[in-house]
């Protein structure tokens, strides 16, 4: 006679559609060649489903745990306790093959002084970072944002400014800048306007309110993150890291 083998998994959509019901003839010879192919075609495509599945899961961490772990990890840092999480040769890396479950998005300079992973001692596939010079955005670095918030599920998005930035220096000077660097300098321009009718460092407050707007810039972009900050799914927020101390200061 003719058996149906029905899916064991009920969860996705795709594993109950008709094509993973496979029929399976019996004869004298055992199950038959072709079924048995079909049988293992299937296992393929549920397999592949399954892990594409896992990887779209998030941490299951909200933004104030989020925040916590990271605010936690630079005291490590700055008090030369730093404990390396998630970092060990083999079993993390085994981990991480198939998915990754970061709990935060790090926006921050490209700045060889400033890697979030040590400064939040973090390890691998715990938070996902995106470098610009100046943490300037444009349409690639909100899509890069963008695909951590709507995809992996990210609920928290941190915008870290640092003392000394070069990039806002350069701003600052103005003049002519030579290739693309340019670009970097016109795009934080409007921040050094505003700080310029501060009182206080020119640079220092160029460099809070350049984070600032970045915060602004995100929280407003449509259609994926306005929407999830809106829905309360996700927050934006600013710090800035000290050089010379370690410590990273959450702007209010």
């Amino acid at each position: 006679g003719i058996h149906m083998v029905q899916p064991l998994y009920k969860g996705a959509d795709l594993l109950q559609s008709p094509s993973f019901i496979i029929p399976i003839t019996g004869n004298k010879g055992g199950i038959n060649i072709r079924s048995l192919t079909s049988l293992i075609i299937s296992l393929l495509i549920l397999v592949c489903t399954l892990v594409a599945m896992a990887s779209e899961e998030n941490s299951g961490i909200t933004a104030d745990l989020a925040m916590k772990n990271l605010m936690e990890g630079n005291a490590r840092f700055v008090s030369g306790n730093t404990i390396h999480p998630d970092q060990s040769i083999v079993d993390r890396r085994a981990e991480l093959v198939t998915s990754q479950h970061p709990f935060a998005v790090i926006v921050t300079c490209s700045d060889s002084r400033v890697p979030p992973e040590i400064v939040f001692d973090q390890g691998l596939g715990d938070i996902f970072v995106v470098r610009t010079a100046g943490e300037v955005m444009d349409n690639v670095t909100l899509g890069t944002i963008e695909y951590a918030v709507d995809h992996l599920n990210v609920q928290l998005v941190l915008v870290l400014g640092h003392d000394g930035c070069g990039a806002v220096e350069a701003a600052i000077a103005g003049g002519e800048n030579p290739g693309h660097i340019e670009s970097l300098v016109e795009a934080i321009k409007p921040a050094v306007d505003v700080a310029k009718g501060m009182k206080g460092d020119l640079l220092n407050n160029s460099i809070d309110v350049n984070t600032q707007n970045i915060v602004s810039k995100l929280k407003s972009s449509e259609p994926i993150l306005s929407l999830a900050v809106k829905q309360g799914n996700l927050k934006i927020l600013g710090a800035r890291y000290h050089l010379d101390s370690g410590v990273v200061k959450v702007m209010e």
